[in-house]
């Protein structure tokens, strides 16, 4: 199995804290691949923390302060990436650190947990995932990459159908001249494909292919 195999190659790294990151496309299906690969490496004996970037975006409140509804202002401005340092990323590569936060604000709610701290052992693997996961500011910190590849209109589709329920009739227009326009603008100045350990073709998510080893 595709995902047991990706398990081990993270095993092998060795023991100490490892910091995996999965990238993609949105509704490339990285929320449900990295809850499937922490559950093989959790069954292989080692602790593991789930997170996601998503919980780690500035508060609604500030959005008057800068551009998040376009396309390259989602992608300059929407995440929070000293906050993922700060209270995640750097206690996980701290050997000294014993807790690290999960989440800072619930996207949905809008409550700060940025307070709540989850117990962190000398050798846990910390897995993330989300879109832009591998910009300069937050690059660095991974011991193991994965990008999860899908066209380009699939994205559009499957994160339009997701999210019917919050954005109605304008889910497509959000995924097509929001989302996928910021991904565009990721490729572009970042070319992150080149970084990755391994590229997964996630078109059908019943039979994820490896792309690249």
């Amino acid at each position: 199995m595709l995902v047991e195999e990706i398990a081990k190659r993270i095993l092998a790294l060795g023991q100490g804290r490892l910091l995996v990151g999965i990238d993609g496309f949105t509704a490339a299906g990285k929320t449900s691949f990295g809850h499937e690969l922490a559950g093989w490496i959790s069954a292989a004996g080692r602790p593991v923390l789930r997170a996601t970037l998503d919980d780690f975006k500035k508060p609604w409140r500030d959005r008057h302060l800068y551009d998040r509804e376009s396309g390259e202002g989602y992608y300059r401005n929407a995440y929070d990436y000293e906050a993922v340092k700060r209270l995640l990323l750097d206690p996980c590569r701290s050997s000294g650190a014993t807790a690290c936060a999960l989440c800072s604000i619930d996207p949905l709610t809008q409550r700060d947990h940025s307070s709540e701290v989850t117990p962190l052992g000398a050798d846990a693997v910390l897995i993330v995932d989300g879109v832009f996961a591998f910009r300069p500011e937050i690059n660095e910190y991974w011991d193991f990459r994965v990008w999860l590849q899908v066209d380009a209109e699939l994205s559009v589709q499957r994160g339009a159908e997701r999210d019917q329920d919050w954005a109605g009739t304008e889910a497509e227009s959000i995924h097509r001249n929001k989302y996928l326009v910021a991904e565009r603008i990721y490729l572009q100045e970042v070319d992150p494909l080149p970084m990755m350990d391994v590229v997964i073709d996630n078109s059908v998510f019943a039979r994820p292919q490896v792309v690249t080893p």
